[in-house]
């Protein structure tokens, strides 16, 4: 069986992607100098010790990286910090800026708005046992290799995900 390859998103190169009732334009930005937009939050490809990967679910079926919003100007990186404790009881001791997501809304009726995301890798330690306290029910660890056949991506994204993990070190099995 051949594996095909997959396609990883180039700085600044652009995918139309459609989502929340729009199309969007998303690019992937290095780390360093954040692009223009609205800060829009950060999120983890979170780690453990044991080269474990930290993935949350709403419903059980879809897993994805922990994430979320800017809250009372806090920084990308304490934005990190309290979104990954919240989402998937994961203190941050360590992370690193792998870079930005940038998505134009091209229609629908955020017309014109612009969203930056920063993307970290963040070596984590969990809460044990599991008590989920805010919107997110469900965590599960998996090991970090086989993060493709564990991730939920959603159509459109994989370019983006692939680079984000490749600038994780992260290559896909």
């Amino acid at each position: 069986m051949r594996e095909h390859a997959v396609l990883k998103a180039a700085d600044g190169q652009e995918f139309l992607i459609h989502a929340n009732h729009g199309e969007w334009r998303v690019a992937w930005h290095p780390a360093g100098t954040a692009p223009e937009g609205t800060a829009h939050g950060a999120s983890g490809i979170c780690l453990t010790d044991d080269d474990s990967l930290v993935l949350i679910s709403n419903d059980s079926k879809r897993w994805g990286l922990p994430g979320g919003r800017t809250e009372n100007g806090e920084t990308w990186e304490q934005t990190l910090a309290r979104e990954m404790l919240e989402e998937a009881g994961a203190a941050v001791t360590d992370a690193r800026l792998l870079g930005f997501t940038r998505a134009v809304c091209l229609t629908g009726s955020e017309t014109g708005l612009v969203l930056v995301r920063s993307i970290w890798r963040a070596t984590v330690v969990l809460s044990s046992p599991w008590e989920p306290q805010f919107e997110v029910p469900f965590r599960r660890v998996v090991p970090a290799r086989q993060w493709a056949a564990n991730l939920w991506i959603d159509e459109g994204w994989e370019p983006i995900v692939h680079r984000a993990f490749a600038e994780a070190g992260l290559s896909p099995r």
